[in-house]
């Protein structure tokens, strides 16, 4: 089963209709203007006999956006960017794990290094 944080929902609080393409907009991180226009642009382009009816059946069978899904904009940019790329993202997390750990090595030799009495305790713990 998805979480709920990478499922796709009807965003019924920014919608101008059903809520299909704010919750594409808000899936997906790209703005909801270019959504709305690229929905009208397949509909000009004689795509409505598939663009009409998708849109009315996703307003149907999607549900809609819980209210507090996201905590703050930085958590739905996160949720947006792993929906887009879990790879990169997991590589992101792991890169900054990587990054504290080496800053926490940094602080643990400086201290260690500046007092010799913690620096036996240490050495005894080994």
């Amino acid at each position: 089963m998805n979480s709920p944080r990478t499922t796709l929902y009807r965003d019924k609080y920014n919608a101008k209709l059903m809520g299909v393409c704010s919750g594409i907009a808000d899936y997906t991180g790209v703005n909801v203007l270019w959504v709305r226009l690229g929905a009208i642009a397949l509909t000009l382009m004689g795509a409505a006999p598939l663009v009409i009816p998708g849109y009315f059946l996703a307003g149907i069978l999607l549900n809609k956006k819980p209210a507090h899904l996201y905590g703050d904009p930085e958590e739905t940019k996160y949720w947006q960017r792993v929906r887009q790329s879990p790879k990169r993202t997991a590589r992101e997390i792991r890169a900054r794990f990587r990054d504290v750990d080496r800053r926490l090595a940094d602080v643990e030799t400086y201290y260690v290094s500046s007092n010799p009495r913690l620096t036996a305790e240490i050495e005894r713990l080994r």
